[in-house]
């Protein structure tokens, strides 16, 4: 079983570590943790993002069904990633939007687009018991 202690792991292709070491380092907030001719590795909100030189990247990205993200438990964290991303100008898939109003699950959201069009998604549920 996964312990504090555990990182989880991901990795995603990148056309360029030079924008996509700005996008995710001065963009949002991560730290380079390790920097090779073919890969980047970051520190991404506590766990581990490896982005792998590719020239197999999604030209026409949809959210459904891959993305990959943050669903923050205080509200006040999501709020400053949102204010961050936007005083960096980066580039948003979606908007700040609503889902699930009224209902247990309901949550804010937005989608932002790395330079490689992987999409993240950024949440916050109401209800901290409806964050799994």
């Amino acid at each position: 079983m996964r312990t504090p202690l555990d990182v989880f792991h991901l990795s995603i292709p990148a056309q360029d570590l030079d924008e996509t070491r700005r996008f995710y380092v001065e963009g949002l907030g991560c730290t380079l943790a390790r920097l090779y001719p073919d890969r980047i590795t970051l520190n991404f909100f506590g766990d581990q993002v490896v982005c792998h030189l590719s020239d197999r990247v999604d030209a026409a990205p949809q959210l459904y069904p891959r993305h990959f993200g943050v669903t923050f438990r205080d509200r006040r964290d999501w709020e400053r990633l949102l204010s961050r991303s936007r005083e960096h100008n980066l580039p948003f898939f979606a908007d700040p939007f609503r889902r699930f109003d009224g209902r247990p699950e309901g949550h804010d959201a937005f989608v932002l687009r790395d330079p490689s069009n992987n999409l993240l998604e950024f949440k916050h549920y109401d209800n901290p018991h409806m964050m799994y």
